[in-house]
């Protein structure tokens, strides 16, 4: 995992069998993977508090970027995951993006994540953001995959909800098998290699 200022640096390392009791439920020889470098999360920003966002014991916080796009029925647009219409969708850049009522908005990671191929991650949202009725949905980095990560955002409330920028906003899970992929996600040419924005559903 890196960030805009940060060079690359491994990411996780392989839990000895002796130091853990109980394995995750996603077959034999997969583990939970923990951070090699001893940083904290980091609450703070110049004493200003924020939501946490960082290495944790077993995964990383990540933070949410600058750069959002708000699904609108302005134009009457229908979602087609087979042929999406980016007029269903509203940009916004700042720091503060505020998400209308049981509405829905993508955004992008602030790191670069460059998973290795015996890597399977799994995304799940923070709980100051859960306990806000905001629910974060992003789909697993495959082995092999390379990029900013497309964060998916719901505002489940009937009220308008804010989302804080360069903040955390979700936690990556890394597991590790014993032996590669046979086809990692760079394999075939995933059409999400190496994104750097925020890509529209495509096939």
């Amino acid at each position: 995992v890196t960030s805009p200022s940060q060079e690359p640096s491994p990411v996780v390392k392989k839990l000895h069998p002796q130091n853990h009791r109980k394995r995750p439920p996603f077959g034999s020889g997969t583990r939970l993977c923990h951070f090699s470098h001893k940083k904290l999360l980091a609450r703070s920003i110049d004493g200003r508090r924020v939501i946490s966002f960082g290495a944790s014991s077993y995964g990383y916080d990540i933070r949410v970027s600058h750069r959002f796009r708000i699904f609108t029925n302005v134009y009457g647009t229908v979602i087609d995951p087979k042929n999406f219409d980016s007029k269903g969708l509203v940009e916004v850049i700042g720091d503060v993006c505020l998400i209308p009522p049981n509405s829905f908005a993508l955004a992008l990671s602030v790191e670069w994540f460059r998973i290795p191929n015996n890597v399977l991650t799994i995304c799940v949202g923070k709980s100051t953001y859960a306990r806000c009725g905001i629910i974060v949905n992003v789909t697993p980095f495959e082995p092999g995959w390379e990029g900013r990560a497309v964060l998916e955002i719901s505002n489940t409330t009937p009220l308008p909800a804010k989302i804080y920028a360069g903040e955390g906003l979700a936690q990556v899970l890394f597991f590790e098998s014993d032996t590669p992929c046979r086809t990692s996600y760079a394999d075939r040419n995933g059409k999400y290699q190496c994104q750097k924005d925020i890509v529209l559903a495509t096939i």
